[in-house]
Formats: C-alpha cells, sequence, structure tokens
C-alpha cells in the first residue's frame, strides 16, 4: 500500500497557543479546489493536551483519507504530531479538530508553527 499526499498546506504556519478552552478556527468556504487551512488559535489545557483545528476540502479519492496535524515552536526543527482524523472527501468544506499531546513540557503558550496534511491511502500493485 503506499501512501500519496493529497494537500499539504499551513506548512510553517504561525497560530497561538492558548491557555484556555476555546479555539477559533478559520473557515473558507468559497475554496474552488482541494485545501486546508488551520486556525489561528489553538488551546493547551491544563494537563498538556493540545486542540488544533481548520477547515478541509478534498475529493476525488480512491482509498481512505486522513487530516493529520503537528504543532513546534521556537527554533527547534522538533515537531510533536497532534492527532488525526478521518477526512470525507466529498467536495465540501469540512471542520477537522485534532487533539493529542506533545512530550512534557515541551510547548508553552505563546507562537507556534503548524502542519496539517489531508494525505490519501491508495493501494498500490508492486512489482519486483
Amino acid at each position: 500500500m503506499s501512501i500519496r499526499s493529497v494537500l499539504t498546506a499551513a506548512a510553517g504556519a504561525t497560530l497561538l497557543l492558548l491557555a484556555t478552552p476555546a479555539a477559533t478556527a478559520a473557515t473558507d468556504t468559497t475554496a474552488a479546489t482541494e485545501s486546508v487551512t488551520v486556525g489561528p488559535t489553538a488551546t493547551i489545557a491544563t494537563d498538556g493536551t493540545v486542540t488544533l483545528s481548520g477547515t478541509y476540502r478534498c475529493f476525488g479519492t480512491t482509498g481512505p483519507a486522513f487530516v493529520s496535524s503537528s504543532v513546534g515552536q521556537e527554533s527547534s526543527y522538533t515537531r510533536y504530531g497532534i492527532g488525526g482524523i478521518r477526512a470525507v472527501c466529498d467536495g465540501a468544506v469540512h471542520r477537522w479538530v485534532n487533539t493529542g499531546k506533545a512530550a512534557e513540557n515541551a510547548l508553552k503558550p505563546g507562537a507556534a508553527r503548524v502542519e496539517a496534511t489531508v494525505m490519501e491511502l491508495a493501494p498500490t500493485r508492486q512489482r519486483w
């Protein structure tokens, strides 16, 4: 089974991690093509759980598709995977919300870089 990236967007996008219970997501309901966005704010709960959100639009997949996200801070090249959800690739704009935890004390309130990707898993035949 091969992995084909359908969409990659918001690479290096900056958002603000807030130690509050609410997150605001960006929406783009006028997109005419495949897209993925990252909301301008995220949250870090007192237990260290990070919540990221945004929107995506995809269509024409032949295998299962997923929205994954990661976050990093400061000048570090280290990125922390923050959850993933199954994508519905029907051409409509959908909201995604991913939650997860980074290494203990790895993320602090403040600016962060987020990457969100919509990825399709498509079966292929390998000839050896």
